[in-house]
């Protein structure tokens, strides 16, 4: 419901200040607009929303603060760095356990080839 509202009320402004009617145009829409905005049911959901703002408004100082302080640690420390690392060195070490392998495999098989090979190359020189 509140994405609907906004885009009605995006298209509103969009038409509004896109609108090649002239001032005379934009008068009338905005007469419109005053209104609705001057009725009962619009008039009790805005003093509804400035009361909330007014409760609210005292704890939007410590939110900041704690907001600014989380980035601040984050920044000054280096723990994001650090579970990275964490993570990238199992990752090391498990390929690094495969490569191994991999590279004992073929250190057997390029010992074994030499060996064949090397009767050949020999024979060729």
């Amino acid at each position: 419901m509140r994405g609907k509202i906004l885009f009605v009320a995006g298209l509103a402004t969009g038409y509004v200040l896109g609108s090649r009617a002239g001032r005379q145009r934009y008068e009338q829409i905005k007469s419109g607009w005053l209104s609705v905005w001057h009725t009962a049911p619009v008039q009790n959901q805005v003093e509804k929303v400035q009361s909330f703002a007014k409760a609210r408004v005292s704890e939007v100082p410590g939110m900041l603060y704690s907001g600014v302080r989380k980035v601040a640690t984050v920044i000054a420390s280096d723990s994001p760095a650090e579970p990275a690392a964490k993570e990238a060195k199992p990752a090391a070490k498990s390929a690094g356990t495969s490569t191994t392998k991999a590279a004992g495999a073929s250190k057997k098989s390029a010992s074994t080839k030499p060996a064949a090979g090397s009767t050949g190359a020999g024979a060729k020189k």
